[in-house]
């Protein structure tokens, strides 16, 4: 592996208009940030023990500031968590002028961020993300929400923080596991720019992500994303193209009762929206192939046992419909994607059962 060094000590990304920091340690950026921009009421944090360490050192180094622990996880992020949250913010005090600090995860920074935006019609947020797939996705663009029964993030507003701070030495507690929940979001990100983002990934691709470039790789996959969301904030045309492979993925979610992670199911929805673009003459089979094996040598997942018709029936609840048929975002090229695709079920469903396998000749040519 190339001798790759994390050179820079901060990266600022304001393409948004409110500050992104990505650092080793990001802390005396926050803590600079709250002496100006006022302490927080409280501190919201998943009760995971590395993330509530986080938050336990924040709070003694801002005055004692209260710390509100909750178990989250996607089988949590649900009405009734965002009601036990804001009980213990009213319980607290948590006045309209308020600033709340959520630290967290993907999880945290959607339902934190959904609870703040309804809480006395809105107050001030900022996030810490302590995961991947929070620093490079979740806690970025004011996307917030919940699950209902019937589909992921069904219930949701945009609500832009006031900041978002990314240490990434809080990878270092991650588990493996963990760490790919936020790969798959990278290569989604690599397909949609191309370029030397997928370039640096494939180059990675074979070694351990503990040694990875982390302030380079999370700087460059951020960009994607804002650059995205800063021409259509709220979703009405070409920032759908961050759906890339969604569709399937949250599908996959929730027909698994989201014992499949985020992570894997993300992989397994970009192989799917590949597979589609091929079936409709977009994407090079050489192309596909070298997305398959980037996801393969990162240790993300090709095929699902989940049954074609029970992924059907939950994309039925996917929010992205319109006039009742599903859109989706399917590669034309690495650097080129296309939104707002309608296929007929007879083809998505072809997909699916292929999904079931993994790709032909694929093991021989990895």
């Amino acid at each position: 592996m190339a001798n790759r060094k994390e050179h820079r000590i901060l990266e600022r990304n304001d393409d948004l208009g409110y500050p992104i920091f990505i650092a080793q340690d990001a802390r005396d950026e926050l803590l600079a940030f709250l002496r100006t921009s006022g302490l927080p009421s409280v501190i919201l944090c998943d009760a995971n023990r590395h993330v509530r360490a986080i938050a336990e050192g924040i709070a003694r180094a801002s005055r004692g500031i209260p710390v509100l622990p909750f178990a989250l996880g996607e089988s949590r992020k649900r009405l009734s968590t965002v009601e036990r949250v804001l009980d213990a913010m009213a319980a607290a005090g948590v006045e309209r002028g308020a600033l709340v600090l959520g630290i967290g995860g993907g999880v945290a920074s959607d339902l934190f961020g959904f609870t703040c935006a309804v809480y006395m019609r809105g107050i001030r947020y900022a996030h810490v993300a302590t995961s991947l797939v929070a620093m490079v996705d979740a806690a970025i663009g004011g996307k917030t929400g919940v699950d209902l029964r019937q589909g992921k993030n069904l219930a949701g507003c945009f609500r832009d923080p006031i900041a978002v701070f990314c240490s990434t030495d809080a990878l270092e507690t991650l588990s493996a596991a963990a760490l790919r929940e936020g790969l798959a979001e990278i290569v989604k990100a690599a397909i949609i720019e191309g370029g030397d983002l997928f370039d640096l990934l494939e180059e990675l691709a074979p070694h351990p992500v503990a040694r990875w470039p982390w302030l380079e790789v999370i700087p460059a996959a951020i960009k994607v994303k804002t650059m995205a969301v800063a021409d259509d904030r709220l979703e009405t045309g070409a920032r759908a193209t961050l759906n890339l492979g969604h569709t399937f993925a949250h599908a996959i979610e929730r027909a698994s009762n989201y014992s499949v992670a985020h992570g894997k199911a993300v992989a397994l929805g970009l192989r799917a929206a590949g597979l589609l673009a091929l079936r409709t003459d977009r994407f090079s089979r050489d192309e596909h192939l070298r997305v398959l094996t980037l996801l393969a040598l990162l240790g993300l997942p090709l095929q699902t046992s989940l049954a074609p018709n029970a992924i059907l029936a939950a994309m039925r609840g996917d929010k992205k419909k319109r006039g009742g048929r599903l859109r989706f975002v399917v590669p034309r090229a690495i650097g080129d994607v296309e939104y707002g695709v309608e296929c007929a079920d007879r083809t998505v469903r072809a997909v699916l059962e292929r999904m079931q396998q993994l790709p032909e000749n694929f093991r021989a040519r990895r």
